[in-house]
């Protein structure tokens, strides 16, 4: 029978939202009398919004969570930024208290929560590991036996005794999750502070904590925004928004309900007063759809072959006019171009270089199944005739997101680098059968 380690009942935690704290008494006086005038906040970082949690003056970081986690389970936690994922594994760590609730844990627990923490700056590599087996209640010598392992799958061994304050954020990482993960403690809380690795010691990682669970009986409680390592590691996730928990399940259930949070998932756009739709008095696109192959609409996944269809209108009898688009980065890097031009396509196509009727054309492109990386990109629509190239959105672009579907994420579990992902045709040969002398 399975043995409860964590219990979690009603767990709220609450945050007074003060009318000063900006650190400076200038920028409390601008903020208190811009709230006297019902003026917003001036000290208001860009991009800060309210996530539904908020209750006049206070803010809900939980609210009512309540779970159970087994011995050996990894447990994936996900949600939104300002979910609660953070604050939850800082109560169960108790570097804060919860305002109401319980909590129950059965076992020592380590805790990787952010980078440096739990460790002095001005000691060395070697008395903060000592120093953390002491928090964490381990004799000198449960921990020497443990030291080289720790120091190897670190990889410090050249700064193993230069204070903490002199290494950078990798290094830091990397020693603060070696550690947390060989002492004895028989709970793991890891948050994203994993992305500060490189992709390869992401993967040395995830696959550590796998071995732990599973080797080594101990539980181990995972945030992560990489849906690859969460579909990877977990059989079973939370999944917890504006504070609340709102799903617990089979982790591909929980990725596939977190990722509904998309506000357009149908990625299909429309300009139904050929007036104002873009283009000119030869070609004007009435929609462009980005969907897969199992219909339009819904979430787009890696594993989908995706398609991009463009609506357009042809005005004038007898215009050679064909549909083409740009693909671009989130940073606004050209990745792409693709263009219905007989040149350039694959496949039959009955009008392609063929001079048009009037009428409403759709010419549809499709990607390959893992093409695209599980990233935001961005696609802006051209039309071209045979007397002008339009670019029918100068100003704007349609935005979609690929979701990651896990199908390529059993060897490789890091976060996959680049804008696109293809699937290569490898073949390996053997070359020879003696090798050189070292």
């Amino acid at each position: 029978m399975s043995q409860i380690v964590i219990s979690v009942e009603n767990l709220s935690k609450a945050y007074r939202l003060g009318q000063i704290g900006t650190g400076t008494l200038t920028n409390d006086l601008k903020v208190w009398w811009a709230k006297k005038l019902g003026k917003p906040n001036p000290m208001l970082r860009i991009g800060d919004t309210d996530h539904g949690n908020r209750d006049g003056e206070t803010l809900w970081a939980l609210k009512d969570v309540s779970f159970q986690v087994e011995q050996g389970e990894v447990l994936g936690i996900i949600g939104r930024n300002g979910a609660g994922k953070s604050t939850l594994l800082k109560i169960l760590s108790r570097v804060t208290a919860p305002t109401s609730g319980c909590v129950k844990v059965k076992g020592r627990i380590a805790s990787l929560l952010e980078v440096g923490t739990g460790f002095h700056p001005d000691l060395t590599g070697r008395e903060n590991i000592y120093l953390n087996g002491a928090i964490l209640g381990m004799s000198k010598e449960e921990v020497r036996r443990k030291f080289d392992e720790i120091v190897s799958f670190a990889e410090i061994e050249k700064f193993v005794d230069t204070p903490v304050k002199r290494y950078s954020s990798g290094m830091y990482v990397r020693l603060a999750f070696a550690v947390a993960a060989h002492l004895e403690s028989e709970i793991l809380l890891v948050d994203e502070v994993l992305a500060v690795g490189d992709a390869e010691f992401q993967k040395k990682c995830l696959g550590k904590m796998g071995d732990v669970a599973s080797k080594e009986g101990r539980t181990v409680l995972f945030v992560s925004h990489n849906m690859g390592a969460i579909q990877a590691l977990c059989l079973h996730a939370n999944l917890l928004k504006n504070g609340r928990l709102i799903s617990h399940g089979n982790t591909s259930k929980i990725i596939a309900e977190y990722q509904t949070f998309d506000d357009n998932v149908n990625h299909e756009y429309c300009w139904p007063n050929i007036e104002k739709a873009p283009g000119n008095d030869f070609t004007r696109l009435y929609s462009v759809i980005i969907h897969t192959g199992n219909g339009k609409g819904g979430l787009l996944y890696t594993s989908d072959e995706i398609s991009i269809s463009i609506q357009f209108w042809n005005l004038k009898d007898n215009l050679l006019a064909w549909a083409g688009a740009n693909i671009y980065d989130t940073a606004g890097g050209l990745l792409f171009s693709c263009f219905n031009l007989p040149s350039t396509s694959l496949g039959e196509d009955p009008w392609r270089g063929k001079e048009l009727p009037r009428g409403l054309f759709e010419s549809t492109i499709t990607f390959p199944k893992d093409f695209f990386n599980d990233k935001t990109y961005s696609l802006i629509p051209y039309l071209q005739h045979s007397l002008q190239f339009i670019d029918a959105m100068p100003n704007e672009s349609i935005t979609f997101h690929v979701n990651e579907s896990g199908e390529m994420r059993r060897e490789y579990t890091a976060p996959w680098q680049g804008a696109l992902r293809p699937k290569g045709d490898w073949k390996t040969r053997l070359v020879a059968t003696v090798v050189p002398k070292r």
